[in-house]
């Protein structure tokens, strides 16, 4: 990638999914404004993660990417950082043991507010408006006025993300994560669920690990990393007008990194070759992600790698793969057969949120949890088979108790659905059915050992 490049050589190229502002003048303005600010994270952590997600790469790590659907300008508060933060934490810990490998560990937050629409324009209540696109770019609000794009609104973004990854700085060095609370956190989950005979073998050789290390003098008054942890945090970069004013030149390497985010992605919408993204991606150093749907052939995406990872630079790149557990099967293999072949390196993560997505019987958008833990698995032994490493796992959920994916060990139904239907556009995941996933996948982690 050529520092000497300008990013902001996307706009001369064609664009998909980005908002029509009526107001050039306030955009240019806020613009301006971003480009003052303060970088959001640093470049040398920016470098840190990139080296994790190279290990990763090479079979000595796991990645695990979590977060919401879309943050919310209303729903900001400490406790949704605070328990998003346990859940991500909690399920590291379990994957943890059972994968013998450190996991790193990316959150959806700090940045994910825009989000892809199908359609321009929606029809609610009789009323057609422009369609809602995160709150980056304006309300949720059924009302034609507010879903009017608002540049303003990146400032916004910007101030609620400096206050996110402040309180998650904290969180991570502050004690928060210290291995034995986490892992009391998810004693008490398997004491609760349904399903407790299911995970109780593992959590109680979770405990006899950390209870050997105390023996030993590893605890957390001795040893840093009992007590710490390392959290990076990700975003789809959409929005480029916002991304390209948070991109700066790095003073010690005169390189330019994107510091709105440690990882950012471009999704299955917005990955075409010759388009605005893939443009903007090529001038950043960050390690960056692309979504991969089932109609991708392998001849498109090894240039899709091409033009992203130019160098074949290990912890540079992370195909997530998001087919469908009905697809994944028969796609999935001829894929990693030909990066294999073309000897390149990436990271292959899985989405099984995206390529599962129903309308339950009452017209809510669901998941349900059987589909996401099928093509989980499946990810697992397609790269099993074909001798491939499967990296990572990326994941829409939250800490809170919502009802947004139907099934788990508490079976919620398509009635359930509207006792807690929280989010603004895709369903998740709830805590519960987060942890009851990463025991449920422990035994795939290990035959990829």
């Amino acid at each position: 990638m050529n520092s000497e490049s300008k990013p902001s050589s996307w706009r001369n190229f064609p664009i998909k999914q980005q908002p029509v502002y009526p107001d050039l003048q306030r955009l240019e303005q806020v613009e301006q404004q971003l480009c003052n600010y303060p970088p959001l994270v640093f470049a040398q952590e920016i470098r840190d993660l990139k080296q994790h997600l190279a290990e990763v790469s090479a079979g000595r790590g796991l990645l695990l990417q979590g977060g919401d659907c879309a943050e919310s300008f209303a729903d900001f508060h400490a406790n949704r950082i605070r328990d998003n933060f346990k859940v991500l934490l909690q399920m590291a810990v379990v994957l943890t043991f059972a994968g013998r490998r450190p996991v790193t560990k990316i959150a959806r937050t700090a940045g994910q507010f825009a989000k892809p629409r199908s359609a321009d324009f929606e029809e609610v209540d009789g009323v057609t408006m422009p369609s809602y696109r995160g709150d980056i770019i304006n309300s949720a609000e059924a009302d034609p006025q507010a879903r009017i794009p608002d540049p303003t609104r990146m400032l916004d973004a910007y101030h609620q993300s400096a206050s996110t990854l402040n309180l998650l700085r904290a969180f991570a060095q502050g004690g928060l994560a210290d291995l034995h609370q986490v892992h009391g956190w998810n004693m008490s989950f398997v004491e609760a669920s349904p399903s407790r005979e299911r995970y109780q073998d593992m959590s109680d050789r979770i405990e006899d690990a950390l209870h050997f290390m105390e023996v030993c003098g590893i605890t957390s008054q001795t040893a840093p990393s009992i007590r710490e942890t390392q959290l990076f945090t990700s975003h789809e970069a959409l929005l480029l007008n916002y991304e390209e004013a948070l991109s700066r030149i790095d003073s010690f390497t005169g390189k330019r990194y994107n510091c709105s985010a440690h990882f950012v992605w471009i999704g299955e919408r917005t990955r075409q070759l010759d388009h605005a993204h893939i443009e903007f991606f090529k001038q950043i150093e960050n390690p960056v992600g692309v979504k991969i749907g089932p109609t991708i052939s392998d001849d498109e995406l090894i240039r899709l790698i091409d033009a992203l990872n130019p160098d074949n630079e290990a912890g540079r790149l992370t195909l997530i793969t998001r087919m469908g557990a009905d697809k994944i099967a028969e796609i999935l293999p001829g894929l990693i057969r030909r990066v294999q072949k073309e000897g390149r390196n990436v990271v292959w993560s899985s989405d099984p949120m995206h390529g599962n997505t129903v309308k339950a019987s009452n017209g809510y958008k669901t998941r349900q949890f059987d589909d996401i833990l099928r093509e989980l698995r499946q990810f697992f032994a397609v790269h099993q088979a074909e001798g491939s490493y499967p990296g990572g796992i990326h994941l829409e959920m939250t800490g809170e108790h919502v009802t947004e994916c139907t099934g788990g060990a508490y079976q919620i139904s398509d009635s359930d659905l509207s006792t807690r239907y929280l989010t603004r556009c895709d369903p998740r995941l709830n805590a519960d059915q987060v942890l009851e996933l990463a025991y449920l996948i422990t035994d795939s982690l290990k035959k990829s050992v």
